[in-house]
């Protein structure tokens, strides 16, 4: 039986490298439940401060995806040329519905990326678009940590494509670039106080 700090400390380490609640709890054999709780207090017991970030009311219905993916092409092309753009790239699961809307509102190939939940290398798609020699914009729902965004950014330059642009739902995270690659949210989640 593992110590609570030994569990915690796995924990942060996972969520560090971007995995959520849901996949952590997996990877230790414990409740989502217990890993939101644990993850939601230090050692001593003093309650981190975080945001949980929950988007069903959008996600249930394909039109609320389209009208918050029209936003974010309206981003899109607000920072770049759209000729200067070949793919479309959606992290699994959440930001593949808004990636497959762009890639049709934009008319620009769809890529899928899979991130290794353990911060290996990640896997793209083989049944859509490659990544090699393309300029990519990147889409997925949530920037927490930017663990995953990173990896991904990394994954997409090792298959010789290039990150153009990262759009995503909501970030927690007060920097407007990641990996020298612009990031834009249609929400900034920030701690106050």
């Amino acid at each position: 039986m593992k110590s609570l700090e030994e569990l915690y400390n796995r924990a942060l380490e996972l969520k560090n490298k971007g995995m959520s609640d849901k996949e952590i709890s997996t990877e230790l054999h414990l409740s989502v439940n217990t890993i939101t709780w644990l993850l939601s207090k230090d050692l001593k017991g003093n309650k981190i401060s975080d945001t949980k970030i929950g988007w069903r009311s959008i996600g249930v219905y394909g039109n609320r995806i389209e009208k918050i993916a029209e936003i974010m092409a309206d981003i899109i092309s607000e920072e770049l040329p759209l000729d200067e753009i070949t793919s479309i790239l959606g992290i699994t699961i959440n930001g593949i519905p808004y990636a497959t809307m762009l890639s049709d509102l934009l008319e620009k190939e769809l890529i899928v990326y899979r991130p290794h939940p353990s911060g290996q290398e990640g896997m793209f798609s083989s049944n859509f678009a490659s990544v090699k020699s393309k300029k990519i914009v990147i889409i997925d729902d949530v920037m927490s940590t930017g663990e995953t965004m990173k990896r991904t950014i990394d994954d997409i330059r090792k298959k010789g494509g290039e990150a153009v642009l990262c759009i995503v739902l909501v970030s927690k995270l007060s920097s407007d670039e990641i990996n020298n690659v612009p990031v834009r949210s249609l929400i900034r989640a920030t701690m106050v106080g």
